[in-house]
């Protein structure tokens, strides 16, 4: 073949590759075009507290999963609101917006940050912008300046704390409670102190009397209240059934006692009271009538039987007294060993009702937070306190100042000859722990950033961690330092209760660049909305002041 012929070869198989190359490209275009990110504000310059809105848009494919940024992601600017995901459909596709009102109160200028949006497992940046916040202009002319005031303590106004009110209410109850227990066994006593049955019954005898019942013809009511005198004597002494049974009854059972000489009283005494109570029987349900006379005499047989009765009744011996005494203050101690019972159980019972009540109404956060308190929710209340650590330097918010370890331990990432420095504060078993630690190579050397992931994994266990979850993805500070974050949970031994096992979340961030390593350690207690706030704000804090070489 000629030069011509070969040429010309050269020139078609070139167009082919050019038409190949064109039909892939347009093949890749709708990937390509398939998930547009972009981003922007509405004014670049602001006055002292004045907010800027912040659009974020997404286009992508109505199958895609896309996650906007949460939280505060823009410092230095303070996220104020972030608004719902407004979604519009073009076609086959998804237009996502989302707004930030973002606000300042220092002036100055300020970059916000490039920032992170997720669609599938794929990440996407926007572009960091540049805004300006003014100061209020003053006008000096009109108004007077007057030189700064020095600060001036000022007392905290007083003020009750609600679980205060709680208490004095449940202890008001339980007051009220023994008050009501102790005024019913006064009432018992005093009963039992009443006065004696014999003197009772000439009193029960002598308002009868009184009464001029029988002068005004009451036969009936007479009869009725000059036996009841002469049968409680004998149910309160002798016969605690008298008052229920009929005249044979009680007459029957008089004179068994008699019989078995445990009532020493003539069976001339028991027949006339038997007259008597006949006559009042015929009196009171059969109607029958009685003359003035055999009225009065009866109810001198009455008195005269009540003065047999009580002489009839033998003197109990000093070993019966001894055993009543005794028997009487066993009952008078379970009486009171009982009313105490009662009152515990019943305040223990209004206590736990009260608070069972009271987590009801106010959920189990109010009571954690407000009367049980919570170490995370007062870190995150705290006064935070920005600083430098190490060297190159490493800037990150915190509640508490990181201490530097003067005992270093080596990491596992670390080689011989490393330099190594750390600052921490808290414990890993602890409710809050933060470890920040930073390894300068020798000579410069890179470090590989994968193999930490590996090397955290046997750092948990070497501490004791048992059942260890983990994820790692991408990280990218607020200043644009990449790195790698790795996160999850773990088991660790309770050191206090020995079955039981304490449940944590950690998340790690891994640095490597300029022959330096930088790792920041975060473990906390597992589902504490709390602890997970404290460690997003101080994620989002951290600045790498990396210098290039």
């Amino acid at each position: 073949m000629n030069r011509r012929g070969t040429h010309k070869a050269l020139q078609n198989v070139g167009r082919k590759s050019v038409l190949i190359f064109f039909i892939c490209l347009m093949a890749m275009a709708p990937k390509i075009l398939a998930q547009e990110v972009s981003s922007g504000i509405d004014s670049t310059s602001i006055q002292i507290g004045a907010q800027i809105k912040y659009k974020i848009q997404v286009e992508t494919d109505t199958t895609n999963l896309v996650v906007f940024p949460e939280g505060q992601t823009f410092m230095p600017l303070e996220n104020v609101e972030a608004s719902a995901v407004d979604t519009t459909i073009n076609k086959n596709k998804f237009k996502l917006l989302r707004e930030y009102a973002l606000t300042q109160f220092d002036s100055g200028t300020y970059t916000i940050p490039r920032q992170r949006i997720l669609i599938n497992d794929k990440t996407f940046y926007t572009d960091s912008l540049l805004v300006e916040v003014r100061n209020v202009a003053v006008d000096t002319t009109t108004q007077k300046l007057y030189p700064v005031k020095p600060s001036i303590k000022v007392d905290k106004p007083f003020k009750v704390a609600v679980w205060v009110w709680w208490l004095l209410a449940t202890l008001v109850i339980i007051g009220a409670l023994v008050f009501f227990l102790w005024k019913r066994n006064k009432k018992k006593t005093a009963a039992q102190q009443k006065v004696p049955p014999f003197e009772k019954a000439m009193l029960s005898l002598k308002t009868l009397d009184e009464s001029h019942q029988l002068e005004s013809g009451q036969i009936k009511s007479y009869y009725s209240y000059l036996t009841e005198a002469i049968r409680r004597y004998i149910d309160e002494k002798i016969d605690d059934r008298a008052l229920e049974s009929t005249t044979n009854e009680l007459i029957a059972r008089l004179n068994s006692l008699t019989e078995e000489e445990k009532l020493r009283i003539s069976k001339e005494d028991i027949s006339k009271l038997e007259e008597v109570l006949t006559r009042a029987d015929l009196i009171k349900f059969a109607g029958a009538s009685m003359d003035r006379i055999t009225a009065k005499s009866d109810r001198q047989t009455v008195e005269e039987n009540i003065f047999a009765f009580k002489e009839a009744i033998p003197e109990p011996t000093e070993e019966e007294l001894l055993k009543d005494q005794a028997y009487r203050e066993a009952v008078a101690k379970r009486r009171k060993r009982k009313t105490i019972i009662i009152s515990i159980i019943a305040g223990i019972g209004i206590l736990v009702v009260s608070a069972v009540g009271f987590i009801g109404l106010k959920g189990w956060d109010y009571v954690q937070e407000n009367i049980l308190g919570s170490p995370s929710k007062e870190l995150l209340r705290g006064e935070w306190i920005q600083s430098e650590y190490g060297n190159p330097p490493v800037s990150l918010i915190t509640p508490k100042v990181l201490v530097r370890n003067m005992q270093q331990d080596t990491l596992p990432q670390a080689q011989n000859g490393a330099n190594i420095e750390s600052f921490s504060y808290g414990g890993i078993l602890g409710e809050y722990y933060i470890n920040l630690s930073l390894v300068n190579f020798p000579e410069k050397q890179e470090f590989d950033l994968d193999k930490s992931i590996d090397a955290v994994y046997t750092d948990f266990e070497n501490k004791g961690a048992i059942n260890i979850l983990m994820k790692n993805e991408e990280f990218t500070t607020v200043n644009g330092a990449e790195g790698v974050k790795i996160f999850g949970s773990f088991k660790i031994k309770n050191p206090l209760l020995e079955n039981r096992s304490i449940q944590k979340s950690y998340t790690i961030l891994n640095f490597g660049y300029n022959g330096a390593f930088e790792q920041l350690m975060l473990v906390y207690e597992k589902d504490n909305a709390a602890a997970e706030e404290i460690t997003n704000r101080i994620i989002n804090s951290i600045e790498l002041k990396i210098t290039e070489e």
